[in-house]
């Protein structure tokens, strides 16, 4: 479970002004730190499934927010990956 303080810090990765919260950018920044807590979560518990579906269904609505920027803006895409330290 994220916590305000962690969505918070998520937000001031990828805000592109102060009160930016909707932006493809700072979904995709709170979702990547959602998905590193639950990828912690299914090391100690594999056998929870209902958690490996919920991380699935994040791990794809993170790939689409991030195919809709790099349709839109190309550059902004660029340093959002860099910022979340994603492969891509």
């Amino acid at each position: 479970m994220i916590t305000a303080n962690n969505k918070l810090k998520a937000f001031a990765l990828a805000q592109t002004h102060k009160n930016d919260v909707g932006s493809s950018e700072a979904q995709s920044s709170v979702l990547t730190t959602r998905i590193k807590e639950v990828t912690e979560h299914l090391k100690g518990n594999k056998h929870d499934n209902m958690a490996r579906r919920g991380l699935i269904q994040m791990v794809s609505k993170r790939k689409k927010l991030l195919k809709y920027l790099e349709s839109k803006d190309f550059d902004s895409y660029k340093k959002t990956v860099a910022a979340l330290e994603l492969r891509k």
